[in-house]
């Protein structure tokens, strides 16, 4: 697991379990600390001037504001309507190391806009990133699903993928949506928003 290795050195200045325990618990900062730099960095590259963007809520700059990131604890739905949300849940999903649940849905959001000409080749791309039992980033569906969505992308239509996708949408709502609410990620946004709009 990243950012659990220690050099030879730090190695030989721990004694007992005391000493292993504060290691652990430097380690496990060091992780989140590295988990909010990575975002911190996503955000600036998403919004250029982050700073200025946020204090003019008029500025073309502002890719969010306080309510918008307020709107998005009202329901999944508005948190995926707005493509700054979508960024900083799938940064979070990251995190939890189940990014594939955001990627399939936003998949088969595309999917669904394509030509009836090019829908082939997008389904056979989904079904081989995300449905097939050893695709690379394999959603948690059912078998069954699983094999009911593999006949439905032989020949595709705009619909092939509507039942996978709204399970893996019920299990985001259910289980990642609730926790990333609660997270740092989301409260440390919204509270840095909140803080330069009073200013």
């Amino acid at each position: 697991m990243p950012g659990l290795f220690f050099s030879h050195n730090n190695m030989t200045e721990l004694n007992g379990k005391e000493d292993c325990k504060l290691a652990e618990g430097k380690v496990h900062k060091k992780k989140q600390k590295a988990f909010g730099a990575d975002l911190k960095s996503y955000l600036k590259c998403m919004v250029p001037h982050l700073e200025s963007g946020i204090k003019s809520s008029n500025s073309k700059n502002t890719m969010f504001s306080a309510e918008e990131v307020i709107q998005w604890s009202q329901s999944l739905e508005k948190l995926l309507s707005s493509q700054s949300g979508q960024g900083v849940f799938r940064e979070f999903l990251k995190s939890e190391f189940s990014e594939e649940n955001i990627e399939f849905w936003l998949a088969c959001e595309d999917y669904k806009r394509t030509k009836a000409d090019h829908l082939h080749g997008k389904a056979e791309r989904i079904y081989e990133e995300f449905v097939q039992s050893d695709a690379i980033k394999q959603i948690n569906i059912d078998h069954q699903m699983r094999e009911a969505t593999a006949k439905r992308a032989q020949d595709p239509t705009h619909t092939s993928f509507d039942e996978a996708q709204r399970t893996i949408y019920i299990l985001m709502e259910r289980d990642s949506y609730p926790r990333f609410l609660k997270s740092k990620t989301y409260l440390n946004l919204l509270n840095q928003l909140q803080t330069n709009n009073s200013k």
